[in-house]
């Protein structure tokens, strides 16, 4: 059995260029082939690629007939109800499944949330804010504070003190002590402040960088490192550690998606999930289980690259036991910016994920119930944390 929790793949930047994002530099956006916030073509293309990857792999390690056409209830493919999530999952399944007719669920309106994707706060008491400041502060103040080389770096390359923005004074220097964020009921986490400005514009220049062909016209004339583009994506990647990984905050807002895994992994018949949502899924799932640090060689954003999935595989050993894999499939920049077919030979990267409660065997697998108790102790976190607010909040 093969669960997936999927990263929606490239998507135009989440504001167009009337917005903020189109005043703080002088230059001109990369034109994109979508709408803010949806799918591109370039999108679509590579996460067909991923599907067709996977469609292959699966084929070889026999979960998948050629061709096949799954039998009811054998394959689930669920998504956000976002255009770029919809989208991704769909140009996914035409590369998996290419001759079956296979549906793509979603339980919300198009283009709303859905409750079990929106990393929202839906439990709050004033104890468990006040903790949960705490904490992120004690994770992650000095991050923070460590971005000044890759504020200054941000600036240079989209010449912010000569932007429209920076000239009318609604653009100021970008600072590392004026963060401030807000937790409340049933809202995602929220964030004001430099570090939120500077991740729009790190967002929307690793995007371009993805699409751009030439690699100094996505940095705005400046030929920039491989090292120059991780400083950048890093302001993106440190937005999404302060707002949803902090134990006390992914316990809360990856509720929804733990209990959702832990249906797909015990579901009768289900050979293969496919679940499409986004980075603060995926990164408050991992930190809500404790995942270890991990490396992702190749790739700029060093937490949950663009199309990135968390891939759990149920195998039966030698030995009669069941174990779980857990790695974090991901394309390369390389293969983001060049579209190299893949196949079993030119695959995408994977980095085994490992856990700070539960061990692998000497093959790099987790026995199957050491992870379904994690992930099910992971689950009745939120439980606790709910009864030991509720109580400090009543004393």
């Amino acid at each position: 059995q093969v669960v997936v929790l999927s990263r929606h793949n490239i998507r135009s930047p989440l504001s167009g260029s009337g917005s903020a994002l189109g005043t703080i530099t002088p230059h001109e956006w990369f034109a994109w082939s979508s709408n803010p916030s949806e799918l591109s073509l370039r999108g679509g293309v590579l996460e067909t690629e991923m599907g067709q990857y996977f469609r292959k792999w699966l084929e070889a390690e026999g979960l998948f007939p050629e061709n096949y056409h799954p039998e009811e209830g054998a394959v689930r493919i669920y998504a956000n109800s976002k255009q770029r999530t919809i989208a991704t999952a769909q140009y996914f399944v035409s590369g998996l499944l290419p001759t079956a007719k296979t549906p793509i669920e979603t339980h919300v309106e198009y283009d709303q949330m859905d409750p079990v994707f929106t990393p929202q706060l839906t439990f709050t008491s004033p104890a468990y804010n006040a903790d949960a400041e705490k904490q992120i502060r004690e994770l992650y103040e000095d991050t923070v504070k460590g971005l000044e080389d890759n504020y200054a770096l941000l600036a240079e390359v989209i010449d912010l003190e000569d932007s429209e923005a920076w000239k009318d004074g609604s653009a100021a220097a970008f600072r590392t002590d004026d963060t401030e964020r807000a937790l409340d009921l049933n809202k995602a986490p929220a964030m004001k402040g430099s570090l939120k400005t500077a991740c729009s514009v790190s967002d929307a220049l690793v995007l371009q960088y993805y699409e751009e062909a030439d690699p100094i016209k996505a940095a705005f004339g400046y030929a920039l490192s491989a090292e120059d583009w991780e400083s950048i994506a890093e302001i993106k990647d440190v937005y999404g550690d302060v707002l949803f990984t902090a134990p006390l905050i992914a316990a809360n807002v990856a509720h929804p998606l733990l209990e959702e895994l832990e249906a797909e992994l015990g579901a009768e018949g289900r050979r293969f999930s496919f679940l499409c949502g986004h980075d603060s899924n995926v990164g408050s799932v991992l930190a809500a289980l404790g995942a270890e640090a991990y490396e992702l060689p190749g790739a700029i954003e060093a937490r949950t690259p663009i199309g990135c999935k968390l891939v759990l595989c149920r195998w039966r050993g030698p030995d009669g036991e069941a174990y779980v894999s857990a790695d974090l499939v991901y394309q390369t920049v390389d293969q983001l910016r060049n579209t190299p077919l893949l196949d079993l030979d030119r695959h995408p990267a994977a980095a085994p994920l490992r856990f700070a409660s539960i061990s692998p065997n000497a093959d790099g697998l987790f026995r199957a119930q050491d992870f379904l108790d994690l992930l099910r102790d992971s689950i009745e976190e939120y439980d606790r944390i709910t009864e030991e607010y509720e109580l400090a909040d009543a004393a």
